[in-house]
C-alpha cells in the first residue's frame, strides 16, 4: 500500500485542491485510490462535515473515514496522550486503505491557533511510513525566498536525503511565464531540486476564476435577505464594484460575473443594473445595503430583469461593512459546490507529474513498521485471537487496570488470580469499571487441583505432594500449572515479582518447544520511524556460538511473526575482518551456523552497532554486506551488551520498549519490564496472545 502525505508550508497554500487533483491523476492511472484527513480543522462558520473529506467523497465518490474532532486533538494533546491519539488514527487509516492500491493523506495547515501542526504532521508522516510530498503558494515570493521556505520544510520530515521526501507542489504560481520556465529559474535557485533526490511535482498557475463563489455563497457568508433568488446557486461573483459613482460611470462596469452592491435607495443604479441583465449581461447580482428596500415601482419595472435570473439580496449593514465582509469571504470550496470542485480537481490534476507519480506507485519497496502501526496491529491481532491469559498478580492495582482494558476491548480473555473482595476493592479505590466476563479466581480455592498434576509433570525430580503444595503457594506457579493444562493460553507476570520468579516455574513445567535447546529474549524497540528487535537482553549471560545462532533464529522468526522485515546484525565491537579475538570468533562463526540452518535468512556478522544501523556508516565499514545500515534484528553476543544496550537506547532515544518477550517456550510466558505501567501490561498481554496464537498454528 502506497501512501502519499501531503504537508503544506504555509496557511493558504490550497491544501485541498491539491488532494482533489492528486486523487484524480493516480484513479487516471487505474489506481484505487483512497483518502484519508486524519484531523479536522472547520474554518470559522462551517458547521457541516469536514470540509477536505466531504468534497473528495462527493467529487470522486469516495467514502473517506471521518476525522477527529481538533478539540479532541488538542485534548490528548494537552494531556501528553500523543501515541494513543496516533493510535486512534492508524485505527481510522487502516479502514481508508481497505481495498485501495494508494491512499492520499491531508496532513494539518499550520494556524495561528494551529502552531503545533507541523510537529503533528511530522509524527503523522512517520507513524503512517508515507512519503511525504510539500505543498507550497509562492506568493509575490522571490525564488530564492520560496527556495529556503520549502528547503526549510523538507528538513522538518528528514530532508532530502530521506527517500521518503518526495518533492513539492506549487500552487497558485503567479507569474506572467509559462510554468515550465518558471519551473525551470526555480531549480535554478534551488540546490534542494537540483539535486534531482528532491522534485518538482506540480507548479500549478494561479486561475483567479478558481476562486470564484456562488452567489449564494456570498448570500449565506452575509446573511442576506433574498429578494429574488433567480439565478444565485449557479452565478459567480469574480468581482465586486461599490457604487458611489454616476450610472454613466457605474454602467461600463457592468460585465459578467460583477456583484454590483449599492444602497437600496439607489434607484438610478438599480435600474441600470437591470437594464444590463435584460440586455443578457449575467451579473452575479445586486446586493442592496443599509436596510433599504428600493421602491416597489422600480422595481415593478425591474421585473424583466428578475425573470432573466438576477439576483437580489439584501443586508442591513452599509456599504462600507458589507464591502469589508465581502473581502473576507472564505475562499474555500464549499462541500456542496460540485461544479467548482470538479473544475479545480481537473485544474490541479491537469498540472501535476502524473507520470512520475504513477511510475512511483508501481515501484515495489518495503514498509517500515512505524511504532504507532506495531501498536495497531499488535491490538488487531490480539482481538483476532481471542486468547486467554492467566495474571498471577491480580490484586495488582495497575493489573486490573489493565486486565479490565483487555477484557473490554477484547484483546485477551483476561485471568486475574487474587480474591475476588480484594479486586473489587481496588476497583473501588482505583475508579476501574470491572468489565463483564473478567474472571477472579480464588488461589486458595484452586490451588488444590493443581497438586497432582504438577507432581505428575515433575516426578523425574521427585517432586511429592508436600513439596507441590508448598510451591503452589506461589501464584505464578498455579498460573503456570493452568498453561501446561491448557486451561489458559498463556501467562503475564513480573509487576511484583522478579524475572527469575515468573521464568523458573515456566522452564520447569511448560519446557521449550520442538526443536530449542534455550529460552532467549527480544525487545521491541518503537522508534520514531521504526520498530527494531533487539535479542538476547535478559535470558542468556554468556551464550556459545550454537546457542547465539539459535538466539538469532529465534529473534528472526519473531521478528518475521510481528510483521517486521527480519534482517539481522550479529553485534560486536568489529564489523567484518577488521579484527579478531574469542569474542569477535564466536560472533563469526555463530553468524555462519545461522546462515547454514536458515540459507533464505538474510543475517551477516559480525557488525558493529552503527555500522549495522547507519547506511552512512555502512558503506564505509561494510559495503557489501546485505544486512548493514538496514539491519532489523540486532542479535548481541552476551547478556551484558545486550541488556546495558536496551538500556542506554531506551533512556537516551526517543525510544519506547516493549518487552521483554520470551521465545522457544512450547506455550507463551512473559515477564513485565521493570517499572512496568498499565499500557506495558496491555500491550505485552497482547503480544502473549499473538503469541499463543502462534504456538498453535506451529
Amino acid at each position: 500500500m502506497q501512501t502519499f502525505f501531503i504537508a503544506p508550508t504555509d496557511f493558504g497554500v490550497g491544501l485541498t485542491s491539491i488532494s482533489l487533483g492528486l486523487v484524480r491523476t493516480l484513479e487516471r492511472a487505474g489506481l484505487k485510490v483512497g483518502f484519508f484527513k486524519p484531523i479536522a480543522q472547520p474554518h470559522p462558520g462551517d458547521t457541516g462535515p469536514e470540509r477536505s473529506t466531504e468534497l473528495v467523497a462527493r467529487t470522486h465518490g469516495l467514502k473517506p473515514p471521518q476525522p477527529l474532532s481538533l478539540t479532541h486533538v488538542e485534548r490528548m494533546l494537552g494531556d501528553g496522550q500523543l501515541d494513543e491519539l496516533l493510535e486512534e488514527i492508524i485505527t481510522l487509516y487502516q479502514q481508508a486503505c481497505i481495498g485501495k492500491d494508494v491512499l492520499v493523506v491531508e496532513g494539518m495547515v499550520p494556524t495561528r491557533h494551529a502552531s503545533y501542526a507541523a510537529r503533528v504532521n511530522l509524527h503523522l508522516a512517520k507513524s503512517l511510513d508515507a512519503e511525504v510530498i510539500l505543498v507550497s503558494a509562492p506568493e509575490n515570493d522571490v525564488l530564492a525566498e520560496l527556495s529556503g521556505r520549502v528547503e526549510l520544510q523538507a528538513q522538518l520530515f528528514g530532508g532530502p536525503r530521506d527517500p521518503k521526501v518526495l518533492g513539492v507542489i506549487l500552487n497558485k504560481v503567479r507569474s506572467d511565464e509559462p510554468m515550465d520556465a518558471f519551473a525551470s529559474r526555480l531549480q535554478e535557485h534551488s540546490p534542494l531540486l537540483r539535486s534531482g533526490e528532491f522534485r518538482l511535482l506540480g507548479c500549478i498557475p494561479f486561475q483567479a476564476g478558481l476562486n470564484d463563489p456562488r452567489t449564494r455563497d456570498v448570500a449565506d457568508l452575509l446573511g442576506a435577505q433574498v429578494l429574488n433568488a433567480g439565478d444565485y446557486e449557479t452565478r459567480r461573483m469574480n468581482k465586486i464594484i461599490l457604487c458611489a459613482r454616476t450610472v454613466a460611470n457605474t454602467v461600463p462596469l457592468l460585465k459578467p460575473g460583477t456583484l454590483v452592491v449599492t444602497p437600496g435607495d439607489r434607484d438610478d443604479i438599480i435600474l441600470a443594473v437591470s437594464l444590463a441583465a435584460i440586455n443578457g449581461v449575467p451579473l452575479a447580482g445586486l446586493l442592496l445595503t443599509s436596510d433599504s428596500k428600493p421602491d416597489p415601482r422600480i422595481l415593478e419595472l425591474c421585473q424583466g430583469a428578475l425573470l432573466a435570473g438576477l439576483p437580489v439580496l439584501s443586508v442591513s449593514t452599509g456599504s462600507y461593512d458589507t464591502a469589508n465582509q465581502l473581502n473576507q469571504l472564505n475562499k474555500e470550496i464549499p462541500v456542496d459546490d460540485r461544479e467548482r470542485a470538479e473544475i479545480i480537481t481537473d485544474f490541479v490534476a491537469s498540472h501535476l507529474d502524473a507520470d512520475w507519480l504513477n511510475l512511483r506507485c508501481g515501484t515495489p519497496r518495503e514498509m517500515r513498521l512505524s511504532p504507532a502501526v506495531f501498536r495497531y496491529q499488535l491490538i488487531q491481532r490480539a482481538q483476532q485471537a481471542n486468547k486467554r491469559i492467566v495474571l498471577p498478580e491480580g490484586a495488582e492495582p495497575m493489573t486490573v487496570q489493565a486486565a479490565a482494558i483487555c477484557q473490554a476491548r477484547g484483546i485477551a480473555r483476561c485471568v486475574l488470580l487474587a480474591k475476588p473482595e480484594d479486586v473489587q476493592a481496588v476497583a473501588r479505590a482505583q475508579g476501574i469499571s470491572l468489565p463483564d466476563g473478567l474472571e477472579i479466581l480464588d488461589p486458595d480455592l484452586i490451588r488444590e487441583r493443581y497438586v497432582e498434576p504438577m507432581v505428575s509433570l515433575r516426578k523425574s525430580k521427585s517432586l511429592n505432594a508436600p513439596m507441590a503444595e508448598q510451591q503452589l503457594e506461589d501464584p505464578v506457579v498455579i498460573g503456570t500449572m493452568m498453561l501446561a493444562l491448557d486451561e489458559v493460553d498463556g501467562l503475564v507476570s513480573g509487576l511484583v515479582h522478579s524475572t527469575a520468579n515468573t521464568i523458573r516455574p515456566a522452564l520447569q513445567l511448560i519446557k521449550t518447544a520442538p526443536g530449542c535447546s534455550l529460552v532467549s529474549s527480544v525487545f521491541f524497540m518503537l522508534f520514531p520511524e521504526q520498530v527494531l528487535v533487539y535479542g538476547d537482553c535478559v535470558m542468556n549471560p554468556h551464550p556459545s556460538a550454537g546457542e547465539l545462532a539459535e538466539i538469532a533464529l529465534q529473534s528472526a522468526d519473531s521478528a518475521q511473526a510481528f510483521g517486521i522485515t527480519p534482517r539481522v546484525a550479529m553485534i560486536s565491537y568489529s564489523s567484518g575482518d577488521s579484527a579478531s579475538g574469542e569474542e569477535v570468533e564466536k560472533v563469526r562463526e555463530a553468524t555462519l551456523l545461522a546462515q547454514q540452518t536458515q540459507r533464505g535468512l538474510q543475517i551477516d556478522g559480525p557488525l558493529q552497532y552503527d555500522a549495522a544501523a547507519n547506511q552512512d556508516i555502512a558503506r564505509q565499514l561494510a559495503p557489501n554486506s546485505p544486512v548493514a545500515g538496514r539491519a532489523t534484528v540486532f542479535v548481541f553476543p552476551d547478556l551484558n551488551t545486550g541488556n546495558t544496550t536496551h538500556k542506554a537506547v531506551q533512556r537516551s532515544a526517543d525510544c519506547v520498549s516493549l518487552g521483554p518477550m520470551l521465545q522457544g517456550l512450547r506455550k507463551p510466558v512473559n515477564d513485565l519490564p521493570r517499572g512496568a505501567q498499565v499500557d506495558d501490561i496491555v500491550y505485552t498481554i497482547a503480544l502473549t496472545a499473538i503469541q499463543a496464537n502462534r504456538s498453535m498454528d506451529d
